[in-house]
């Protein structure tokens, strides 16, 4: 990660336009605050990704807000032709408005990993260019691309603080993917998301981690019950849409205050 960070600080020396790829449902605990001091002065596109798995509610109060932070912010799903249109007009018009539109413009994508970059890298370029797979740290190297005949478009490997303080923050980056499996309990991970749901929806039809076991027949020899075993599937269901559309995060909630 710090090595990471250091190579994107030099890069940025040559970039125009930033796109910060953010998991819309924690469009807070998925941001680097680091990068809002690396890439201050330059223009930004903010891209809430996995747009299909968040609240729509939620998302449309994330736009407003990073809307009103003068950013150039839209959601998408990198799965439909649409939602990826809108980015790419995103970009076409944050380099026009940059003034870059007579010449080359370069632009970075950056964001934690496993938030979706390189799929939306390859949606872009309408062609499998960037490796992707569902888990984190897939992407190891910094890539260019020809996005236009006027924009390049460097891939960059997913970034996160060396240490991340924050609670609720550790767990939701864990359960939307962006950690690596093995630096996590899932087990304690859907505990602390499905108290947290029930504290905001106390009626909540998603199970409890011992009933999704005890449903998906999660069972070791002598009918001891595999909370390890049951606990990753549960993840997994919860990154397939299987409890609905759920964003952990609004703006301004009593949580991050």
């Amino acid at each position: 990660m710090v090595q990471t960070t250091r190579r994107i600080k030099e890069y940025l020396r040559v970039i125009d336009i930033v796109i910060e790829v953010v998991d819309a449902r924690i469009p807070r605990s998925g941001r680097a605050p680091l990068l809002d001091q690396l890439a201050a002065r330059r223009a930004r596109v903010v891209a809430l990704s996995r747009d299909d798995l968040a609240d729509p509610a939620a998302t449309r109060l994330w736009l407003e807000d990073l809307a009103a932070r003068g950013a150039h912010a839209v959601a998408i799903d990198a799965r439909k032709r649409g939602g990826v249109a809108r980015l790419a007009d995103a970009i076409g018009a944050t380099s026009r408005r940059d003034g870059r539109a007579a010449k080359v413009a370069r632009a970075m994508i950056v964001g934690p990993p496993n938030s979706g970059k390189s799929t939306i890298v390859n949606a872009l370029l309408r062609r499998a260019a960037a490796k992707t797979e569902d888990r984190a740290g897939v992407t190891r190297q910094l890539q260019w691309f020809r996005l236009a005949p006027n924009v390049e478009l460097m891939d960059t490997p997913g970034v996160l603080p060396p240490k991340i303080s924050d609670v609720a923050a550790q767990w939701k980056l864990a359960l939307c993917g962006a950690v690596p499996r093995n630096r996590y309990d899932p087990a304690a991970v859907v505990g602390a998301f499905h108290c947290w749901l029930v504290e905001r929806r106390p009626r909540t039809s998603v199970p409890d981690l011992e009933t999704f076991a005890e449903a998906r027949g999660f069972v070791r020899r002598g009918g001891e019950t595999d909370y390890h075993n049951a606990a990753a599937s549960y993840i997994s269901a919860f990154n397939d849409g299987v409890f609905g559309r759920i964003s952990l995060e609004i703006p301004d909630d009593a949580e991050a205050a």
